[in-house]
């Protein structure tokens, strides 16, 4: 099991380090299913196994000067207690309808970020842009809510966020989301130690560590590829993990624990 688990983070490493998301949504299951963790030790766990694989593609990709700093960090600062407000509000919906409400948005993103990626000059690198600082914040605090309230998916919101609103070039929102990710991930880990959560540190470490190496090698991978075409990866990862959770919901009863 721990060999398949290896695997796996490997292959979720890549796919963060490479399109800036879907850590969450699949570190859980593996968690969970292939390392037989019960739910509530796993979610804390994959807290640790995202942030540590955002890092370490974040700092890969901060070497390269593709971070928008000014973005990361006054996104993150209203992003935070955002997600704390949406987890507190997710305790009032059932959870299947949670899940079930979360397939559209995923739908959604992937499907705007298909057809960005298509238009014209998507692959020219555009720099930082400058956009006012209210817009920044109140998309850092809806960004919050949502994927505090769903309880999955950051990356997959904070990239079509950055890339349709914001106007940043696809690799640089990639980096820029990683930071967020990390940032986020941070305060949200804090917040579930300090309700009392605890986690294995075996099985995270188990998952975390092929997980980060797992980033690194996504951010080379990502750094050769068009912009254009990692956009529609970033699409067609988050269109096919949407209908895996429709399936998972339908067929199964969704997310272990919901």
């Amino acid at each position: 099991m721990l060999a398949l688990a290896a695997a796996l983070g490997l292959l979720i490493g890549l796919i963060v380090g490479s399109v800036g998301g879907g850590g969450a949504i699949l570190a859980l299951p593996v968690l969970v299913y292939v390392l037989g963790e019960p739910i509530g030790p796993a979610s804390t766990a994959s807290l640790v196994v995202v942030a540590v694989a955002a890092a370490v593609g974040a700092g890969a990709m901060a070497t390269r000067g593709q971070v928008c700093w000014r973005l990361a960090l006054t996104f993150s600062v209203p992003a935070a207690p955002g997600a704390l407000l949406g987890a507190l509000a997710n305790a009032a919906v059932s959870p299947r309808v949670l899940a079930l409400s979360f397939v559209p948005v995923m739908l959604g993103a992937a499907g705007a970020t298909w057809g960005r990626a298509g238009a014209d000059g998507s692959d020219r690198d555009r720099g930082c842009p400058d956009p006012p600082s209210k817009r920044i914040v109140g998309a850092g605090l809806s960004v919050g809510l949502l994927t505090g309230l769903f309880g999955v998916g950051g990356g997959f919101v904070i990239v079509p966020v950055l890339t349709l609103l914001m106007g940043v070039g696809f690799r640089r929102a990639v980096a820029t989301s990683l930071v967020i990710i990390t940032l986020t991930g941070l305060v949200a880990l804090v917040s579930h130690v300090a309700a009392g959560t605890t986690i294995s540190p075996g099985v995270t470490a188990a998952l975390a560590l092929p997980t980060a190496a797992g980033a690194f090698l996504g951010t080379l991978v990502g750094g050769r590829l068009p912009q254009a075409l990692l956009g529609r990866l970033f699409a067609v990862v988050v269109a096919s993990l949407a209908c895996l959770l429709l399936l998972d919901v339908l067929l199964f009863g969704g997310p272990p624990g919901g």
